[in-house]
């Protein structure tokens, strides 16, 4: 079959020849409809994600929507090692066979998904959590990526007052602004940075900080979430870390943890269960189908992967590989 091939860490991927997958018991063989080549995506292949099999040469890819041999539509994915999404067939659990609703546009579901779900669960799941189950104020580090757009128009659906939406990248913060965000400009030096967070959030702390960034953002977010004084704090406070794009590694300051009502945890593949994702995709598919959400899409053909895999890292939309 043809697939996206990656011979060795840190190159391109290429249009090239595999053997065909496999089928084993609990799996079935499918075809590749639309794949989104994701950040986990090029972590996982370029070895530096902790899920990393550090095995080549490898097809890229972690989930699709695919065609099964009945012609039905359905999200999927997982594919075993060294094989992956980004390929014409796949061999995938029988019990992830997530039929796709009607109307769905296929290149949108692989792009918007796997970015779309980082936060919805952590959303739904803080609201839930809450005493009166209203979100308040979410803050989110990271918001212009694909991911943190989505995040952005997550919280809202899921009944947020106020969300604020920091990042680099102007155009995507207008992006945000239009859908309904207060946008604030990381700065090159932390403290800036710290300073412009403080003066967004105010007196009113977040329920919910949704970090896609780390490092000196993280940084600079725990600097402006700090408090002086001996008084109890009234705030209940979840940072969740779920990207690591600007550092692997974040200092924490003692103060900020004796100081205030504030827990820092993570989400991702290991840390949320299976069973979870599993269950939220219909539900998020069709917030997608119905438009309720801006999924904005970069489509690709197979044969040109090294084109997509480059454009993977720049710009708002996510890169989906479909058949040529």
């Amino acid at each position: 079959m043809k697939a996206a091939v990656l011979r060795n860490a840190g190159e391109v991927p290429v249009y090239g020849d595999f053997d065909d997958p496999q089928v084993t018991e609990g799996r079935e063989l499918v075809e590749l409809v639309a794949a989104g080549i994701h950040p986990i995506v090029r972590s996982l292949a370029a070895g530096t994600h902790y899920g990393s099999t550090h095995a080549y040469p490898l097809i890229p890819g972690l989930d699709a929507v695919a065609r099964t041999a009945d012609g039905a539509l359905v999200y999927t994915g997982f594919p075993q090692a060294p094989y992956g999404t980004l390929a014409e067939l796949m061999a995938v659990p029988t019990r992830m066979r997530i039929p796709l609703p009607t109307g769905a546009e296929p290149a949108r579901i692989a792009g918007g998904l796997n970015p779309g779900l980082s936060s919805w669960l952590v959303l739904r799941e803080r609201r839930d959590a809450l005493p009166n189950q209203q979100l308040g104020t979410v803050l989110i580090l990271g918001a212009t990526g694909a991911a943190g757009l989505l995040a952005v128009q997550n919280a809202f659906i899921l009944g947020a007052d106020r969300v604020i939406a920091a990042g680099r990248n102007p155009s995507a913060l207008e992006r945000a602004t239009e859908y309904g965000a207060n946008t604030v400009t990381l700065q090159d030096n932390k403290e800036a940075t710290a300073s412009v967070l403080a003066e967004a959030l105010g007196t009113e702390a977040p329920s919910l900080v949704l970090d896609y960034v780390w490092g000196a953002p993280a940084e600079a977010a725990f600097a402006a979430l700090g408090r002086q004084g001996l008084t109890e704090d009234d705030a209940d406070i979840a940072f969740i870390q779920i990207g690591s794009m600007a550092g692997a590694e974040a200092a924490v300051p003692a103060a900020l943890l004796r100081s205030r009502h504030i827990t820092i945890s993570g989400s991702g593949a290991g840390s949320v269960s299976m069973q979870s994702i599993l269950a939220a995709i219909p539900e998020y598919m069709q917030l997608i189908a119905e438009g309720r959400l801006d999924t904005a899409v970069q489509e690709f053909p197979l044969s040109k992967i090294e084109d997509a895999w480059v454009a993977a890292q720049f710009g708002t939309a996510r890169v989906v590989v479909v058949p040529d």
